[in-house]
């Protein structure tokens, strides 16, 4: 494969569309919203932007339950607004890539509400995963799966059958093992190519396939998937069967001029497993949550450094590397914590509090670590600005359906979806006209504002569009590691640049050279402090 491929080394920023721009007002961010705020994205050196779903949807899981996949949701604007979001994007450079939901349906989707109605045995119902329930009367869920988002992965309908779904109720499982399922998001993915997109995200791309006869599993769900206990993979996670259809896939999108591509949210491990949903002939890349929850000490980051390399290796993939994302606490507070604290189940103001300073300086060292590595590199909106999770967000506030589902146990996913502050001093943060948004802002993220920012030297903004611009230059995305030694420190050579974070508790002495950049102020001496990368020209 060509190593000159635009997404072997791509800087993607992930926008999730509710909460970028708001540009009518109504509190919830849209298409024209964000095609007003491109030029943000432009100036700090992106290369492309992934859109999180903005299809019709009853938005039960914010736009992961999808009504109708070749349309824009009305709340977010029209298929002009895309097509205008899209040229502009263009223009200044960026490319394009959009959320694909292939493992399940909304419930209002027309196909789930035509089996709804067709009844048990019907061809309607063979589009998803309907089936009988145990005991006497069939009161009891056909096996034991559970939800991702908590309970039964299970739900009853007026017919006493049961239908699966992996994550809300609101969300059924399609049957991949139907030509009919398979035939429609074939012709998804040419309505949306067409249009010029140039890649997609796969959501839940381990998800599609499940074992034969659906047969029982009652281990807890994890957030990555691997053999459990009974020492094989669960049977909803992590098919062989998945692989033909990113192979059909794969044949679809090089069919199409400009290098189209597609990455993959795929929870599995070991890297090996991961590194089959990446071979030449299926997806392009795969998002790297084992780095992503990496623990925050040296030999933890080494050695997750090290294995991503390694695991891709094999199959001539580039890696990824990705810090926050919609579904994870952000990186400022979750490295807030010291290692072993557990944030997967969100923050709530009752739970104990990240450090936020110490938070913000270990999340711009991690930054630096991870922009400096060769691959491709996702940003989420927002961590360019140093944004924290939303830690104090009012319980009534809340609308993931984890909260939900985990009867307010689970606190979920939205204090990392709370709308992108951009003007200090405007109403919600220039987040949009109106003075409400869907998620409450913090009443002091101002301090946080684009516009507070841009340009102040030692800003996080500053910090993270000099670290593009010099990751550009000096081609790290296309480089190779050299590792040097060294106790609690990460130290390696990519091309002429040597990186080093200190994870030591005192400073640390660095070697000759020009310090191109640091995430933070060097000791007097010249040293690097603690929870502190620098870039060394040698």
């Amino acid at each position: 494969m060509s190593s000159l491929v635009w997404w072997r080394d791509a800087v993607i920023y992930q926008v999730y569309p509710r909460s970028f721009a708001d540009a009518d007002g109504d509190g919830m961010g849209d298409l024209r919203g964000i095609t007003s705020r491109l030029d943000h994205l432009a100036e700090l050196g992106v290369d492309a932007l992934w859109m999180s779903p903005f299809y019709p949807s009853p938005q039960h899981d914010a736009g992961y339950d999808v009504a109708d996949y070749r349309d824009v949701d009305p709340r977010f604007g029209t298929l002009d607004d895309f097509d205008a979001l899209v040229a502009a994007a263009k223009a200044r450079g960026l490319r394009v890539v959009v959320d694909l939901v292939p493992n399940h349906t909304s419930s209002d989707h027309a196909w789930f509400q035509e089996a709804l109605a067709a009844g048990p045995g019907s061809r309607a119902r063979e589009r998803y995963h309907f089936r009988k329930g145990l005991g006497p009367d069939g009161e009891q869920p056909p096996n034991g799966w559970q939800s991702v988002f908590g309970g039964p992965a299970w739900t009853r309908v007026a017919d006493d059958e049961w239908y699966l779904h992996l994550f809300d109720s609101s969300q059924p499982d399609l049957n991949w093992d139907l030509a009919e399922v398979r035939d429609m998001f074939t012709d998804v993915l040419r309505f949306w190519l067409d249009r010029g997109v140039d890649g997609f995200r796969v959501d839940v791309a381990h998800g599609l396939i499940k074992e034969s006869g659906l047969p029982d599993w009652t281990e807890a769900q994890v957030p990555i998937t691997s053999p459990g206990a009974e020492h094989r993979t669960p049977p909803m996670w992590d098919q062989d069967g998945v692989h033909d259809i990113y192979r059909e896939w794969r044949r679809v999108l090089d069919s199409y001029d400009g290098d189209r591509m597609m990455v993959g949210e795929a929870w599995v491990s070991p890297a090996e497993r991961m590194a089959r949903y990446i071979r030449p002939d299926e997806m392009h890349q795969a998002f790297n949550f084992s780095y992503l929850m990496a623990p925050w000490t040296a030999d933890d980051q080494r050695a997750a450094i090290t294995e991503s390399i390694e695991g891709v290796a094999p199959v001539g993939a580039a890696c990824t590397w990705v810090l926050s994302n919609h579904d994870v606490v952000r990186h400022a507070s979750r490295l807030g914590y010291e290692p072993g604290h557990s944030t997967q189940g969100g923050i709530g103001v009752g739970d104990p509090q990240p450090d936020e300073a110490l938070g913000l300086r270990r999340a711009r060292a991690a930054t630096m670590l991870m922009l400096s590595l060769p691959g491709s590199a996702y940003l989420y909106q927002g961590e360019e600005l140093g944004l924290p999770e939303h830690t104090t967000l009012p319980d009534e506030e809340r609308q993931d359906p984890t909260w939900f589902r985990s009867k307010h146990e689970v606190r979920g996913r939205d204090g990392c979806r709370v709308p992108v502050p951009w003007e200090a001093a405007a109403p919600s943060f220039g987040f949009g006209p109106g003075a409400a948004s869907w998620l409450p802002q913090p009443a002091d993220w101002g301090r946080f504002a684009a516009d507070a920012e841009r340009g102040v030297p030692g800003s996080t903004l500053s910090l993270y569009t000099e670290a593009l611009r010099l990751r550009r230059t000096y081609q790290l995305g296309r480089g190779v590691l050299v590792w040097n030694e060294g106790e609690d420190r990460v130290d390696f050579r990519n091309g002429g640049i040597r990186v080093i974070t200190n994870f030591a508790q005192v400073p640390a002495p660095l070697p000759p050279g020009e310090v191109l950049l640091a995430s933070g102020d060097l000791a007097a001496d010249g040293s690097l402090p603690p929870d502190t990368t620098a870039w060394i020209r040698a």
